[in-house]
């Protein structure tokens, strides 16, 4: 067994769609990024590829690339899970936290548990998202940016 640790921040801005776990949130606010922004699928993917030791979601998928602009976190999770299968491992369990001050998220944690169950093939009860706020501190209290953190628990194949 290997354990991977994952983490990302984005700036939020207005007019930008909110994207977490892979289901669209409403809100007025959605992360300023390369990609779709989706920071809990971007801190579960480097969770997930640190733990096989295969570097990091921007060594795979650098947002100098034209390739990534825009792109749906899900398609590169898809690929992430396909390369450390390659490597011998699987999902065992996951663990995250998504800090955020708005909107609410926690009605919708189920619906991202079950993108994932899908898209990695494990059971939603293996899969942990706990969502809170700043309390007001810093950037991410005063509703500028969001963060996740992963960890991910590899079972060899």
């Amino acid at each position: 067994m290997r354990i991977g640790f994952g983490y990302d921040i984005h700036r939020l801005k207005e007019g930008i769609p909110l994207v977490l776990g892979g289901v669209n949130i409403p809100s007025d606010r959605g992360c300023v990024a390369h990609s779709d922004g989706d920071v809990l699928l971007h801190a579960l993917m480097d969770a997930m590829l640190g733990g096989a030791g295969l570097r990091d979601i921007g060594w795979h998928f650098p947002d100098s690339s034209d390739e990534y602009k825009g792109i749906d976190s899900r398609k590169l999770l898809v690929r992430v899970n396909n390369i450390i299968s390659e490597a011998g491992f699987r999902v065992g369990n996951i663990d995250t936290t998504i800090l955020l001050e708005k909107p609410k998220i926690k009605d919708l944690i189920p619906q991202m548990q079950q993108v994932l169950s899908s898209l990695l093939d494990i059971a939603p009860a293996r899969i942990g998202i706990k969502a809170g706020t700043n309390e007001g501190v810093g950037e991410i209290g005063q509703g500028q940016a969001i963060a996740a953190w992963a960890v991910v628990l590899l079972e060899e194949k």
